[in-house]
């Protein structure tokens, strides 16, 4: 009787002792879950959005909504708190009045942002990293108004096309809430970079056969295939990437000059031959859409080639300048595999201007007349590239056509698979509403 007597004494603490961690745990859990703050909220103004991002202490549950008369975004997180400052907007700001914010049900948190204009608001949570705690970002992108009349953007681009000029798309890296590295000093990549890209872009423009487009005119982020793209939307004849580059030994020093790897360039191929977006765009001056799977990867493989060769051309020659700027840290034009480098059919080249954890380098990095010498090497290998090129005035790449007479036995859908091109391409070719041929009829084939 007495060793049951123990037994069950043993048995009943150790139950305790669950039964109290359980509960500790539980409890921790909820002071966790009450303790939830937005501990910062910031914007960013891009041309075409404004960015919102809320600075968190943890991971939240939210919601996002807008109502209309007037219009308003409204942002509901549950079991947050609100011990941020709110931003104060100038009167001039074309989306966002005012930001105001408000406890909801005691434990839940009310966010409204009154807008002067109808939005459509994309939202998504971001983890730390070197620079941040955990972010909830809210892009607000406000909705066109169908007036029939051109964007400023498009008439750029068509502007860009009938002056007959070199078209240079000048890309500062980061922005926004992406700040790049960070020097000794506090000196941020994306300021310096943003200063060099826009001394670069003013010195282009003096080019009597030069035009500039900057990808990114302020302090905002654009995502890495989207510069890409606004490049292409430009009808640049050349991408040029501008960042300052970081690592753990401080004594790093130099400038570095980049171009897409193989690796980079097959991955990048592979997306755009199975893309359905990508088969209406224009590589090399030639639409995908009405070729064949063997045509079309072949296109784009002449394409990428020439690009490929021009890019080293370019990169070399702006390499050979940096050199009389200062140290350069490699001495050959490196291969990577990096996003902005991979439109197929625009030379694109990354530039490494400086390592900002090195702290002289930091230092020349804030100078605006250090930032003058880098931007005058760079347009010195760009000019030294066009001078060897001919200005087109129309696209370059064209495509083929070969004639086929029709003989007894013939269908359309047979011409096409022999030809390797799609039925609709070879009706397309040869303005046909029907598959019906004729004996002795020549046709146009589209290879």
């Amino acid at each position: 009787m007495k060793l049951f007597s123990n037994n069950f004494k043993l048995a009943t603490h150790f139950l305790m002792s669950i039964l109290l961690v359980f509960l500790l745990s539980i409890s921790e859990a909820a002071l966790a879950a009450s303790n939830k703050s937005v501990e910062s909220l910031r914007f960013w103004t891009a041309p075409d959005h404004t960015r919102i991002v809320l600075g968190l202490s943890s991971p939240v549950v939210h919601k996002v909504f807008t109502l209309d008369n007037p219009p308003r975004l409204v942002l509901d997180l549950t079991g947050v708190k609100f011990d941020a400052t709110l931003p104060e907007f100038s009167s001039s700001h074309k989306v966002i009045s005012l930001i105001r914010q408000a406890p909801r049900h005691d434990k839940d948190l009310r966010v409204v942002i009154d807008l002067k204009t109808t939005v459509s608001a994309k939202s998504f949570l971001l983890v730390p990293n070197a620079n941040y705690g955990h972010r909830l970002v809210v892009d607000l992108y406000p909705k066109q108004k169908s007036t029939g009349k051109q964007s400023l953007a498009v008439k750029k681009s068509a502007s860009a096309v009938k002056s007959h000029k070199w078209i240079v798309a000048i890309d500062a890296g980061h922005g926004g809430e992406d700040p790049g590295a960070r020097g000794h000093r506090g000196t941020r990549e994306k300021v310096v970079v943003l200063a060099i890209a826009k001394k670069l872009a003013a010195l282009v423009n003096k080019q009597p056969n030069m035009e500039a487009y900057l990808v990114r005119t302020g302090d905002y982020y654009i995502g890495l295939r989207q510069r890409m793209e606004k490049a292409r939307r430009a009808k640049a004849d050349l991408f040029v990437s501008i960042h300052a580059d970081a690592f753990k030994d401080q004594r790093a020093r130099g400038s570095s000059v980049y171009v897409l790897s193989n690796r980079g360039a097959s991955s990048e191929a592979a997306r755009w031959l199975a893309n359905s977006e990508n088969s209406a765009d224009l590589v090399g001056g030639v639409s995908l859409d009405d070729k064949g799977g063997v045509l079309a990867s072949v296109l784009l493989d002449l394409s990428q080639n020439h690009t490929e060769d021009a890019s080293a051309t370019v990169a070399g020659e702006v390499l050979k300048n940096l050199k009389g700027v200062g140290h350069v840290h490699k001495k050959q034009v490196q291969r990577a595999g990096f996003m902005v480098l991979k439109s197929p059919d625009i030379p694109s080249i990354l530039i490494e201007t400086a390592f900002i954890s090195n702290k002289n380098e930091e230092a020349k990095l804030r100078s605006p007349k250090h930032q003058s010498k880098v931007a005058n090497a760079i347009l010195k290998g760009v000019k030294r590239y066009f001078a060897n090129q001919r200005l087109p005035s129309t696209p370059t790449l064209r495509i083929a056509k070969a004639t086929y007479k029709i003989r007894r036995g013939d269908t359309l859908s047979e011409i096409a698979q022999r030809h390797r091109v799609s039925l609709s391409s070879l009706k397309k070719a040869n303005a046909m509403r029907s598959s019906t041929i004729k004996v002795g009829q020549v046709i146009q084939i589209p290879s």
